[in-house]
C-alpha cells in the first residue's frame, strides 16, 4: 500500500537580496519518511524548512500540504508566550491526570528531562537556559499530534544519552514523517532513510543516511572525475592550439578561441583542502597530566572523589557524561584553573595547552579576521623547516582571502568558533583541549576539522555530545556517570550508554522497593483528584442555590428561564467533573496508591 503524500514543493524559488537559496526546487514528503538535510551553513537548509512550514513565503513556485495534515517545526529560535510555564508550552490545557496517565507523554518528558515533577513543569519558560528551552520546544512537538515534524538542530544541547533516546523515539514512531537538519552525523545515520543536500540553490537527493550519502557522493565525484579527465585533455589540446604563435591566433576561428577561454576561466584554482598539518612542534615529555587521589568539587557539590587518572603524550581521549557531572570542571582542574580540594594534579613541564571552551572568547568586533589571528603570531612553525603564515592558516580553516578582511563583529557563531580555533593553533600547542568544538559547525566544516586533528601530534582531550565526531578523532574514552567516579570505557560510547541504562534501571528498582516507583505521577494524580473534588463541592453548592431560586421564581417566567439555563450548564459541568474524577481515581488505584 502506497504511503500517503503529506507535502510537496513545486518549482520553489527563494532568494535573500540577490543570492538564491532555493532555485526551482521540486520535492515531496510522504507519511513515515525520515529525511536528513545537510549542506553548508548559510546554504539554505533552514530556509527550506521554513518554506515547507509556511513560515517563509516563496518567491516563485508552490508549496502544497495535503488536507488534514498537521505540520510542526522546531526552529533554532525558541519562543513562547510571555509568562508561559513549561507545562503550558508542552501540555497546553491538558489536565494533569490526562497527561500523567499517558505513557507516550511520560516517555517524552522522562527522555528529555529525566522526569516530570511539578518543580520542572511549573518553571517559567523565559527563565530557562537556551538548552532547556530547546528541550521544552522539542517535547512540545513530540507530544503533539503532528503528521510531519521539521527539526532544525534538535540535538543541540542534548547529551549523548539524550541524542540516543531521541533517535530511538523517532524510529519507533512509524507513521511520523520527519525532516531534520543536524550536524550530528551519528544521529543522521540512525534516523535518516534519505538525505537531501542543499547546495547552490538545488536540493540533491541520496538514499540512506549520512554514511550512504558520503559513499554516494564519492561515487558521483568519481564519475565527475572521469569527465574532468576528458575535459582536462581538451583544455591541454585547446591551450596548445592557442599557443601556436600570436600571429596565427588572429586567423583561427573565433568560436574555438571563445570555447578554449571559457574552459580556462571555469578551471578552479588548485588547492589541497586535506593537507595534513602538525602543530605540536613543542615536544611532549613522558608526563602530560597525572591525577593522584584527587577530589574535585564546586560550591555545595562533590563532582569527583578520590580518583586517579593518567593522560599521556599523544593520547586522544573522548570525555562523555551526564550534564552537570563535571566534564568541563575536570578539564579546568587539569589546566590549573581550579584547584582540587584533596589530592594533587601533576602537569608535565613541557606541556603547552590550548583550550577551546564552549564560550566564545571576547574579541574586539572592529578587528579583521586576519588581524585577530596575527595578534597571536604572524607565522606558525610546522616542523621540518616548514611554516605557514597567518593568512595561509586562515585559508586552510575556511577563511578565504576576501573573508579574512571581514570585521569580527560581522561573523556568525560558527565563523567565530573557527576563528577561535585558528588563534589557538597559531600558538603551536602540544596539548589541545576541546569543549563542545562542533557547536555551530556544518558537516563540511566538521569534516575539515577532523582532517586537521588527524595530523595533530600532541595530546587531544575532547568533550562533545557529537558521537560521530568523538569516535572519529578519539582512540579512548572515559565517562562521568554522576556517581563521583571517572570510568574507563574500553567499549566506547556504547558501553557508556549501557552503564547509564543499567544505572537508571537500578535507581528505578530502588524506588519501587521503597514504594516510590511512581511518586511523581501519583503526586500529580492526587493533586488532580483533590482539585476535582473541590470543584465538585463548589458545583453542588451552586446547583443547590439555583434549585432554591427555581422554586422562588416559579411565577417569573423570564428569570425562571435564565435560572433553568444556568442549572442545565451546572449539571453538564458536574457530569464532566465526575467523569474526570472517575478517570483520575481509577488511575490512582491502578498505581497501587
Amino acid at each position: 500500500m502506497a504511503s500517503r503524500n503529506l507535502l510537496n514543493l513545486e518549482s520553489v524559488s527563494k532568494a535573500f537580496d540577490i543570492r538564491p537559496l532555493l532555485d526551482a526546487v521540486s520535492l515531496g514528503i510522504n507519511e513515515g519518511e525520515r529525511i536528513g538535510i545537510v549542506g553548508r551553513n548559510g546554504g539554505g537548509k533552514s530556509t527550506l524548512l521554513k518554506v515547507m512550514a509556511g513560515i517563509e513565503p516563496v518567491d516563485a513556485g508552490r508549496v502544497s500540504v495535503a488536507g488534514g495534515v498537521s505540520v510542526g517545526i522546531l526552529s533554532q529560535i525558541d519562543r513562547a508566550d510571555s509568562g508561559a510555564t513549561v507545562r503550558e508550552v508542552v501540555l497546553g490545557e491538558r489536565a494533569s491526570h490526562e497527561w500523567a496517565g499517558d505513557a507516550s507523554v511520560r516517555e517524552v518528558l522522562t527522555g528529555l528531562f529525566g522526569g516530570y515533577d511539578d518543580h520542572l513543569i511549573d518553571r517559567e519558560f523565559s527563565k530557562l537556559s537556551g538548552g532547556e528551552r530547546r528541550r521544552v520546544n522539542l517535547a512540545k512537538l513530540l507530544v503533539g499530534e503532528f503528521d510531519l515534524v521539521l527539526l532544525d538542530e534538535p540535538t543541540n544541547h542534548l547529551d549523548v544519552e539524550g541524542v540516543a533516546w531521541l533517535a530511538e523515539h523517532i524510529k519507533n514512531r512509524k507513521k511520523l514523517a520527519v525532516a531534520v537538519i543536524t550536524h550530528d552525523r551519528w544521529f543522521l545515520d540512525e534516523v535518516s532513510e534519505e538525505t537531501w543536500e542543499v547546495v547552490d540553490g538545488k536540493v540533491l537527493t541520496y538514499e540512506g543516511g549520512y554514511s550512504a550519502f558520503v559513499l554516494s557522493k564519492a561515487e558521483r565525484a568519481r564519475q565527475t572525475s572521469v569527465e574532468d579527465a576528458k575535459r582536462n585533455m581538451l583544455i591541454r589540446k585547446e591551450l596548445a592550439w592557442l599557443r601556436r604563435g600570436a600571429p596565427a591566433r588572429t586567423a583561427k576561428p573565433k568560436f574555438r578561441i571563445d570555447a578554449a577561454n571559457t574552459l580556462i576561466a571555469n578551471e578552479p584554482p588548485p588547492r589541497n583542502e586535506n593537507e595534513l598539518l602538525n602543530f605540536a612542534t613543542n615536544r611532549l615529555g613522558n608526563t602530560v597530566f597525572e591525577v593522584h587521589q584527587a577530589t574535585i568539587e564546586v560550591p555545595g557539590k562533590v563532582l569527583l572523589q578520590d580518583f586517579y587518572w593518567n593522560v599521556g603524550p599523544a593520547d586522544r581521549i573522548g570525555i562523555v557524561g551526564v550534564n552537570g557531572a563535571g566534564k568541563t570542571t575536570l578539564i579546568r582542574a587539569l589546566l590549573g584553573e581550579i584547584k582540587p580540594s584533596a589530592g594533587k594534579i601533576v602537569t608535565g613541564v613541557t606541556v603547552k595547552a590550548a583550550f577551546l571552551s564552549q564560550h566564545l572568547e571576547e574579541l574586539d568586533p572592529t578587528w579583521r579576521v586576519l588581524e585577530a589571528v596575527e595578534k597571536i603570531a604572524n607565522r606558525v612553525q610546522l616542523g621540518n623547516g616548514k611554516e605557514l603564515s597567518a593568512s595561509q592558516l586562515c585559508e586552510k580553516l575556511g577563511f578565504n582571502t576576501d573573508s579574512q578582511w571581514t570585521p569580527v563583529g560581522d561573523l556568525s557563531g560558527g565563523e567565530r568558533r573557527r576563528l577561535q580555533l585558528t588563534r589557538l593553533l597559531m600558538d603551536s600547542p602540544n596539548v589541545l583541549v576541546l569543549d563542545e568544538p562542533t557547536n555551530d559547525f556544518d558537516v563540511e566544516t566538521l569534516t575539515a576539522l577532523e582532517d586537521l586533528l588527524d595530523s595533530f601530534g600532541g595530546t587531544l582531550l575532547v568533550i562533545s555530545h557529537d558521537r560521530y565526531f568523538l569516535e572519529r578523532v578519539c582512540n579512548t574514552f572515559v565517562g562521568l556517570l554522576g556517581d563521583k567516579t571517572l570510568r574507563d570505557l574500553p567499549g566506547g560510547i556504547d558501553q557508556y550508554l549501557q552503564l547509564r541504562h543499567q544505572s537508571l534501571k537500578e535507581t528505578s528498582a530502588g524506588s519501587k522497593a521503597s514504594g516510590g516507583s511512581t511518586i511523581l505521577e501519583v503526586k500529580a494524580l492526587k493533586k488532580e483528584v483533590a482539585r476535582l473534588e473541590r470543584a465538585l463541592d463548589k458545583c453542588a453548592v451552586k446547583m443547590a442555590a439555583l434549585e432554591e431560586s427555581q422554586e422562588q421564581l416559579a411565577y417569573d417566567h423570564e428569570k425562571l428561564a435564565e435560572v433553568m439555563k444556568e442549572l442545565a450548564a451546572a449539571h453538564a459541568e458536574k457530569s464532566e467533573l465526575e467523569e474526570k474524577w472517575l478517570i483520575a481515581t481509577t488511575t490512582l488505584e491502578e498505581s497501587g496508591n
